[in-house]
């Protein structure tokens, strides 16, 4: 069991940010301390809702009440998703320097939630710079869509040499582990999706079924990461953690598609967050600088 500070959005409906985050930990056996920057009635993918965006000072304050409870000397981690602003980065690394006092070896999972294919970029200004000159080199663990991916790097993606040139360009800044999600390449079966995880020794690819949902999943990206950052604390194997992140995150949304529902079925299919019924094998395929290709079916 690890301990984890989770800070993210919060809605009273529906699973995205924290509300799809969280759970997931929980039933994996990971005790969470939560920390929400919004709360609104519902995502915004609905078009419209109500509630407050919590003010920086009440942040601040959150961190401080915990500091005093002891509440931060014992995190193995902590995980971030949509920050509404560049001002809550600040606060956020202010926070995880004096972590990194308690516990050095604290891992920081940072989901740089910027924007996505067809959505274009939705943070304020600001955001995306946080991301690029301050995140990256305090991440362990950075959990990019696709999108993000280019826009962190400048490299547009059409075949996995694209997505790993790129996933090179971020380990030089400093972030070890890259786990990019909803990948995909003119290379690869359109009838699936992938993931990729890379690292600068270490590179593994996972295809699953593309299901055709109606509509958007909102809080995909947020269960994902959730459940990658629990399945290493519980492992530190990569092959392992996206192997078994790719089928609960399958079987999720294949009971959502089934149930007919716009929200994530976290609730009616937890059981397959901890024990999936579906096995995806990943493939070891590191692409070399140099170009050399290293690759392995397991």
């Amino acid at each position: 069991m690890a301990q984890i500070l989770s800070m993210q959005s919060h809605v009273a409906f529906g699973y995205v940010g924290n509300r799809a985050a969280v759970f997931p930990l929980q039933r994996l056996g990971h005790e969470v301390t939560v920390i929400n920057t919004v709360q609104f009635s519902n995502h915004t993918g609905y078009g419209s809702w109500t509630g407050d965006i919590m003010s920086l000072e009440h942040i601040n304050k959150i961190f401080e009440g915990l500091e005093q409870r002891g509440a931060l000397k014992d995190l193995n981690a902590v995980l971030t998703g949509y920050l509404g602003d560049a001002a809550l980065g600040e606060i956020l690394i202010k926070w995880l320097n004096l972590i990194k006092q308690h516990n050095p070896n604290v891992i920081y999972c940072c989901d740089p939630v910027m924007g996505d294919v067809g959505r274009g970029v939705f943070v304020k200004s600001g955001v995306p710079e946080f991301f690029k000159n301050q995140a990256l080199s305090h991440a362990h663990i950075l959990t990019p869509n696709q999108f993000e991916l280019e826009l962190l790097t400048g490299v547009q993606i059409n075949n996995l040499e694209d997505a790993q040139k790129a996933c090179r360009l971020l380990h030089e800044q400093g972030t070890e582990i890259v786990l990019v999600t909803s990948l995909t390449r003119a290379d690869a079966d359109p009838n699936t999706i992938e993931m990729l995880v890379h690292t600068t020794s270490e590179a593994y690819l996972i295809a699953t079924p593309r299901l055709l949902m109606p509509m958007p999943i909102n809080g995909s990206g947020d269960a994902t990461t959730a459940l990658f950052l629990g399945r290493y604390l519980e492992t530190r194997d990569l092959k392992k953690s996206l192997e078994l992140t790719a089928a609960s995150i399958f079987e999720i949304f294949k009971a959502t598609l089934d149930a007919k529902r716009r929200e994530l079925a976290l609730i009616s299919a937890q059981a397959q967050l901890v024990e999936p019924e579906i096995n995806f094998t990943a493939i070891n395929y590191l692409r070399h600088p140099t170009g050399a290709t290293t690759k392995q079916t397991f």
